[in-house]
């Protein structure tokens, strides 16, 4: 928690933490209130059983059905296949019907759920079902021969198969995997042991008993694989209460601002992902919403053909996602009329877009801030902000965030140093690394981000840097995202990632990496607007054009790509 109008000291620096939260909102909760996210599942289905809970391609779930079907999967886990509590069980698919059915059940199984990127490679797949020692897992068949090179090498036994229409209403089910696979040839050839389908898994598991299973706080829920920024990925175990804690921390955030069993979220931002795992899936099932999956946002055009058969009052996205579709004909045109909640994280949102939203959409858009580690939220801003700010906002209810230096010695009000958080959402580990656990997570139960920030005197936190991002141009730290919000205000620009590279004289100097919005730019036009616009060492002195920049899953610009 973080205590109102008090101080904490250390050395010579006083620290108060901040002064008070919005109207309304509390500055602790009850992270007691469910035994586990299992518990959360139940109290929804009782409360919301004829609700529509998720939609997809057109076909909508209602809270009782989706109650149905993961106990006869999770029945299906626990007779046919023997799974004990504690097993990890794999999923890799895009947004579909079939994931909410998967997750739940393998909760309500005891089961620890791993989740998987489907668009990983060999490599990367390989890596993570070796690590987290999976003994089970659910993917889409278009990714089965991705699989199939790296099986040998896994622990893996059982293999459930999906298609992507599966879960929808005939005729279109059928329709829709016939397309999938004779037609747009999306399903690449594979060869695999005996599998079983889910839709056949379902049907063997309701004729099956099902075990309800003892549950609590400290029982691993998900082993969350981070995006390996600096090396491997490494798995992250998040409790039963690290996710219920958090669930109860946003819930306190929205609750002024929301009707429970009235919401509507849209879901592009996969599943697999832990922002769009706890803010869309968990949170808004929570509160009796209905969760719109998007299974393919890249295709825009047919993504705002989606929105526009929606009243939907909440949307979470990234920077880029939300960039790419302000220029998407037939955006501006939406009924923007219900929106309540515009959700930006997993990156800066950028000021030229959240001004450019607000124009279109006449909404904030709000910034939160959240890692792996913490399951993910950490910070949000007021969700009543009249404008953008540039700031991750206030932490959460019933968790601390400070800065500090190297040492570990908290700074004052403005100084620049490392965002560490502390909370119930905080990790319990990495999953077998307990070196890499020691590093970040300190004695006093400190989790340091790796992120460079600075908080204001009303606690409001701004993020700089990741400290592996950091420039340093003779002696002088250039933040990489202060080059780029400059670099995007130029109209010529539609992309830029800001980068070090090495340097005889000053160790390092700054290069941006660039996508034209207009072909007729030049280097020499690009470097002149950065010289009337920054002191000289952060001006580039290396400029790159490209035809776009590499991005991970959910959009994010890998900087660490451009070195």
């Amino acid at each position: 928690m973080i205590p109102t109008d008090t101080t904490e000291t250390s050395g010579t620096v006083e620290r108060i933490w901040f002064k008070s939260y919005p109207q309304g909102i509390p500055a602790d909760v009850d992270v007691q209130a469910y035994s586990s996210v299992v518990d959360v599942l139940q109290q929804s289905v009782q409360h919301y059983r004829d609700r529509p809970a998720f939609a997809n391609m057109g076909t909508t779930m209602s809270y009782g059905e989706l109650d149905k079907m993961t106990r006869d999967f999770s029945a299906f886990l626990q007779q046919e296949l023997g799974l004990q509590k504690g097993e990890r069980l794999a999923i890799m698919m895009p947004n579909l019907l079939q994931y909410p059915v998967a997750i739940f059940a393998a909760l309500r199984s005891g089961l620890i759920v791993t989740n998987i990127n489907p668009l990983y490679t060999p490599r990367e797949l390989e890596h993570q079902l070796q690590d987290s020692g999976a003994s089970t897992i659910i993917l889409l068949e278009n990714f089965c021969h991705v699989l199939q090179q790296v099986l040998p090498a896994t622990k893996i036994k059982t293999i459930i198969t999906t298609r992507i229409g599966d879960l929808l209403h005939f005729p279109k089910s059928v329709l829709v995997n016939m397309v999938v696979k004779h037609i747009k040839r999306m399903v690449p050839p594979y060869k695999l042991p005996k599998q079983v389908r889910f839709k056949h898994a379902l049907q063997i598991g309701e004729r099956q008993e099902h075990k309800d299973m003892t549950i609590g706080h400290d029982d691993i829920a998900f082993l969350q694989y981070t995006a390996g920024t600096t090396g491997v990925a490494k798995g992250v175990l998040l409790s039963h209460g690290n996710i219920v804690a958090n669930l109860q921390q946003a819930g306190a955030w929205i609750k002024p601002f929301i009707e429970e069993g009235k919401e509507i979220v849209v879901t592009p931002l996969p599943l697999y992902h832990i922002f769009s795992l706890t803010a869309n899936c968990l949170m808004f099932m929570k509160i009796g919403g209905l969760i719109y999956l998007i299974t393919n946002p890249r295709d825009l055009k047919g993504f705002v053909r989606e929105l526009k058969r929606l009243h939907f009052t909440a949307i979470t996205g990234v920077n880029t996602l939300y960039k790419a579709l302000l220029q998407t004909p037939g955006f501006a045109e939406l009924d923007f009329s219900y929106l309540k909640i515009p959700l930006g994280g997993g990156m800066a949102i950028q000021r030229a877009v959240a001004q450019h939203w607000q124009e279109v959409t006449g909404t904030t858009l709000i910034e939160a801030y959240g890692l792996t580690e913490t399951s993910p939220g950490v910070c949000i801003n007021p969700l009543d902000l009249k404008e953008f700010n540039g700031t991750i906002g206030l932490p959460l209810p019933s968790t601390e965030c400070s800065i500090q230096d190297e040492a570990g010695r908290l700074l004052p009000y403005g100084e620049a140093g490392e965002i560490c958080v502390r909370g119930p959402q905080v990790m319990h580990a990495y999953w077998n690394l307990p070196e890499q656990t020691a590093k970040v997570l300190s004695a006093d139960g400190w989790f340091h981000t790796g992120d460079i920030g600075q908080m204001d005197e009303a606690g409001f936190i701004k993020i700089l840097e990741r400290k592996d991002d950091m420039i340093l141009v003779s002696g002088f730290n250039v933040y990489p995202s202060e080059i780029e919000n400059i670099v995007l205000e130029h109209p010529g620009v539609k992309e830029v990632a800001a980068v070090g590279v090495a340097d005889d004289k000053s160790g390092e100097v700054v290069k941006i990496v660039v996508v034209k919005d207009n072909p007729r730019l030049s280097k020499e036009e690009l470097k002149e607007y950065c010289r009337s616009r920054m002191t000289a060492y952060k001006v580039p002195k290396y400029i790159e054009f490209r035809e776009s920049l590499p991005k991970s899953p959910i959009g994010k610009i890998l900087r660490r790509v451009l070195h």
